[in-house]
């Protein structure tokens, strides 16, 4: 099923709020604000959960990992190219978005866990085996952080469905990113 996209100046008022936001917050509006637009409570939603998470005690790196091993567990195409493309422009290690993107080992202990419990997560809905969980704490993050995952997991729920729904396409800037599924 492929949702509309709604574009500025053909807009409700509801609608130009959400695009308008978009605007100014990213510098554009993306395809999937134009989708969720269609709905403007779930692009309010996730532009405020997304800055919302960005205010975490993770890094950026860490910030993105999330977002990356969730999206790829879910398999939208659409959140794997558009966070590849943004963790590139945080500095995130080219290994770092590879090793997601290709569901590879990553070499850091620490974002290893992070990102075995994200997946874990996300795999036992929110029902986290105790061991990914230790290994969770004891490489350093707190009880705190563990919440903090379901922020970032919760954010990319609200993407990775639309996206799936609305069959959102690539934004042109995203395209060297474009990724599909290698199971």
């Amino acid at each position: 099923m492929k949702l509309s996209s709604i574009e500025l100046g053909e807009a409700s008022v509801e609608q130009e709020k959400v695009l308008s936001r978009a605007q100014s917050t990213i510098g554009f509006v993306p395809n999937l604000i134009k989708k969720m637009a269609n709905a403007p409570v779930i692009a309010e939603a996730y532009l405020t959960v997304g800055e919302i998470f960005s205010k975490s005690s993770f890094s950026a790196i860490e910030q993105q990992l999330i977002l990356l091993t969730v999206s790829r567990y879910h398999e939208c195409a659409y959140c794997m190219a558009a966070h590849s493309a943004i963790a590139k422009m945080q500095s995130v290690p080219k290994e770092i978005i590879e090793a997601i993107r290709n569901d590879e080992d990553l070499s850091n202990p620490k974002l290893a866990a992070l990102r075995n419990l994200t997946e874990n997560m996300v795999a036992t809905r929110g029902n986290p085996d105790e061991s990914v969980l230790k290994e969770f704490l004891e490489v350093g993050y707190d009880d705190s952080q563990v919440l903090e995952i379901i922020l970032g997991i919760s954010m990319k729920i609200l993407s990775n469905y639309t996206n799936h729904v609305a069959e959102t396409e690539l934004d042109e800037m995203m395209e060297p990113e474009r990724w599909h599924v290698n199971k």
